[in-house]
């Protein structure tokens, strides 16, 4: 017998009993206003929320987005939102798209619990779009905020293998020293539109 066996067979000797699982039944928690409390999280991790009454009013608000107003190169997936420079869907390969300054895409749904949006690449030809861009501004229509990630894990479903993910707030590291750095690997600020 070999140490690696012997290591095996005692952890195998000592396995901890068997616990039930917790019952997934709630109460979860719900938030009275689940668009404020989007918003305060939001803030909270570095983005910014804005809300706009109808689509086309986007327009109007990126004006007070200087990240937006400064940028050379933009991605719209959005129809009549922004004034896109660059066409995602001309773009063969997605190492290009490193210089793009701003990115409007569109999210599924948002958690007012922890701020974080749901996307996926059904809309978007590059998903490497969501990282590479300098600032990231995702919209999405009121009406798809959760209050918790409980109903969130209720609404996804994969009937065939695809990419997806939760993006909450800018691109975050901290090093051991508590050093917060905004854009250490992905985009630098997030301001989601919130429609409706």
């Amino acid at each position: 017998m070999t140490s690696r066996d012997d290591i095996l067979s005692a952890i195998r000797k000592r396995l901890p009993e068997a616990a039930p699982l917790p019952d997934l039944a709630g109460p979860w928690i719900q938030y009275p206003d689940p668009i404020a409390q989007f918003s305060s999280v939001l803030e909270m991790i570095g983005g910014r929320c804005i809300r706009v009454p109808e689509l086309a009013a986007i327009d109007a608000a990126l004006q007070s987005v200087p990240a937006y107003t400064s940028a050379k190169q933009i991605v719209s997936t959005i129809p009549g939102v922004g004034k896109p420079t660059v066409d995602l869907n001309s773009v063969d390969d997605p190492h290009t798209l490193e210089d793009i300054d701003f990115a409007i895409l569109t999210g599924q749904f948002a958690i007012a619990e922890n701020a974080a949006i749901w996307i996926g690449d059904e809309a978007v030809k590059h998903r490497a779009i969501y990282f590479l861009c300098q600032h990231l501004s995702l919209v999405i229509r009121a009406e798809e905020m959760l209050h918790n990630m409980h109903q969130a894990y209720e609404r996804l479903s994969f009937a065939t293998a695809r990419f997806g993910g939760f993006i909450a707030g800018p691109s975050k590291t901290a090093d051991i020293e508590q050093s917060l750095v905004i854009g250490a690997h992905g985009p630098r600020s997030m301001t989601v539109f919130v429609v409706g």
